[in-house]
Formats: structure tokens, C-alpha cells, sequence
């Protein structure tokens, strides 16, 4: 008695199912160790981050999915060319009707290509802005500083100017003092590059920039544009506001204000 018959003397139905369950179980076995495999080359990459291997093993997942469903349906005897015949009417309905959904995958393709950002750094698109803590098929999720959740469309993304402000160790920290009209601006310059090289947030290379940017109405606007880390943009701005006000006072530079001069002339009332 050979090995399969026992299975074929149970009839063609259960000999079905029983091909059936195999080509389940088989296809969800092969893609457990496709993926885990996958996964696992993947992490040995140090250029590849978390997010952009969680979009491609969830993209081989949908692929490996397709390939079970159509063996699952050769053998209820649907021929290949009717599977692809299908396949591509139905891809074409489903391009039409998702066609925003698949921009959105497109776009995470394009992310993944192109690795303008990973997981972890600090982006701007549009008006949002936060760290980056996912990129899945459809969606990028960001992390806000005020620690709200926000995910964007990644066609979105892909269509729209993506600032990357984690891509570089140096960030310039711009900030404008105005100072009074009689103050010295050769001073309230040197007073700057002091504050400056106080700062624990400034570095010194590349050397502050600080000259006059222009004269405004109530006074002498001063650039002063300082480099840090980029983990300390926010610190370094707050500290640079408060050191320079202190510096000024001490050095007797006035900070203006808008103020207006009135004149009251005297004299009798007309009868």
C-alpha cells in the first residue's frame, strides 16, 4: 500500500480539502521564513532604519498573499489566463477606485527609494512638523513636540517639500536684535559675538555671522546668526534671547520700543 493511498480512498472531496489545507498551510509556513528571513538580512543593514523595513516585509507579505490566493483558486480549476484576465480587469476597477490610496503607496515606494528621512528625524512638511516615528504602506506617522500623533498620506509627502532637519549634526539658529538709534552698533556687534561665545549651545565653528540687516522705523535691526547642534536649536535660541537682553543692560545698549512724542501748546481757549 503506497503512502498516498489511504488519502486517496477517502474520495476526490476530501482529497481536495486536504490539498487545499496543505496549500494554506504551506503558503503561510513558506512566508513566516520568507519574512523572518527577510527581516533578518535586512537588520544587518546599518543605512536601512526600522520604518523602511517595516513597509517592505509588510509589502512582501501582500505579494505572497496574491501568489497563495491564486494557487488556491488553480485548483478549483480556474485556469491562469481567466486568473490573469481577472486580475487585470480588477486592477484596473481597484486603480480607478483607489487611485489615492495607491499615490500613497506609490509614495511610500518613493520614500523608501529616495530615503529622504527615516525614523527618528525631525521633518517638516507643509505646516506639520515632528520626529518621525513610522513609515508604513499607506501613512507617515510624526510625533509633534507637543506629543500629538499625526500621520500623512505619503502621496501627500511625496508631492510636497520635505525639510529634514536631523540630516546634518549643525544647525544655524537665526535671531534679529534691534537696537535704539544712539546706541554704538560697533558695540552692541562685539556684545553679540561675547554673548555668543558665552552660549554652552553656540558652537564656534562655523564663527557666528552678526552685522546690520537693516533700519527700522523704531531702530537698527542686528542679525545674529549662530550655529549649534541640531538637538539643541531650541535651547540655543532661548539661551541667546536672555543672554543678549541681560548684555545689552549691562553694556548700557538700548533696546527700542515703539513710542510716540506729543506736544501740548498752551495758551487761552477761544471765546
Amino acid at each position: 500500500m503506497g503512502i498516498f493511498e489511504p488519502i486517496a480512498s477517502l474520495g476526490p472531496g476530501w482529497v481536495f480539502v486536504i490539498n487545499l489545507a496543505c496549500v494554506i498551510v504551506a503558503g503561510f509556513i513558506v512566508t513566516a521564513i520568507i519574512v523572518k528571513t527577510l527581516r533578518k538580512i535586512l537588520r544587518k543593514s546599518e543605512k536601512i532604519d526600522n520604518a523602511i523595513i517595516t513597509f517592505i516585509v509588510n509589502a512582501v507579505k501582500v505579494i505572497c498573499i496574491v501568489i497563495i490566493v491564486t494557487i488556491i483558486l488553480q485548483l478549483f480549476g480556474v485556469s491562469m489566463t481567466t486568473i490573469v484576465a481577472v486580475l487585470g480587469a480588477a486592477g484596473a476597477a481597484i486603480a480607478l477606485a483607489l487611485k489615492d490610496s495607491l499615490a500613497n503607496v506609490a509614495g511610500g515606494i518613493m520614500i523608501i527609494i529616495t530615503h529622504p528621512f527615516g525614523a527618528g528625524d525631525l521633518i517638516s512638511v507643509g505646516e506639520t512638523r515632528g520626529y518621525v516615528e513610522a513609515i508604513d504602506l499607506f501613512l507617515t506617522k510624526l510625533r509633534t513636540f507637543d506629543r500629538r500623533t499625526v500621520t500623512i498620506p505619503n502621496g501627500i509627502i511625496n508631492t510636497s517639500v520635505v525639510f529634514n532637519e536631523s540630516d546634518r549634526e549643525v544647525r544655524r539658529v537665526d535671531r534679529t536684535y534691534s537696537i535704539a538709534y544712539e546706541s554704538d552698533i560697533p558695540k552692541a556687534i562685539e556684545v553679540l559675538k561675547k554673548t555668543c561665545e558665552e552660549s554652552e549651545y553656540v558652537i564656534p565653528d562655523p564663527a557666528p555671522i552678526i552685522g546690520v540687516s537693516k533700519y527700522e522705523e523704531n531702530g537698527i535691526a542686528i542679525d545674529c546668526l549662530a550655529y549649534c547642534k541640531v538637538e539643541d536649536y531650541w535651547n540655543a535660541g532661548y539661551d541667546l534671547g536672555r543672554r543678549v537682553k541681560e548684555a545689552f543692560a549691562e553694556a548700557g545698549i538700548e533696546i527700542p520700543y515703539p513710542h510716540m512724542d506729543v506736544t501740548v501748546r498752551g495758551g487761552e481757549p477761544e471765546a
